[in-house]
């Protein structure tokens, strides 16, 4: 499962970077559409980057992997809750859905790492 865990860390954290990075654009609208001020967005995308960036270094230091893993899902729920709160089609939640869902099996991998 080791290998099946870093490739998900690896989707993870280049999906957030990715995002955050490069489509900035679309976070913007987002957040406004949601209602939810710049100092959140900021706060917000601060620490998916930053949890990214240990879930890319915990594939060398694998206890750096659980809470980073455990928050992302957290904030991925909180995507999801606010994808239905503005009532979003599914292709929107789609993506914050799929992170949610690989963040807890990193998590699951990260706390039974012979299973």
């Amino acid at each position: 499962m080791n290998t099946a865990a870093h490739i998900a860390q690896l989707v993870v954290a280049l999906s957030v970077i990715f995002v955050w990075v490069f489509r900035f654009d679309n976070i913007v609208l987002e957040f406004k559409q949601y209602g939810l001020s710049d100092q959140t967005r900021t706060l917000v995308g601060s620490t998916k980057i930053a949890l990214a960036t240990l879930l890319i270094a915990g594939i060398w230091y694998p206890a750096l992997v659980l809470i980073p893993a455990l928050v992302m899902a957290f904030l991925m729920l909180a995507a999801q809750y606010f994808h239905q709160k503005v009532n979003n089609p599914l292709v929107k939640r789609a993506p914050s859905f799929i992170l949610l869902v690989l963040s807890l099996f990193i998590a699951y991998a990260a706390l039974h790492p012979a299973a």
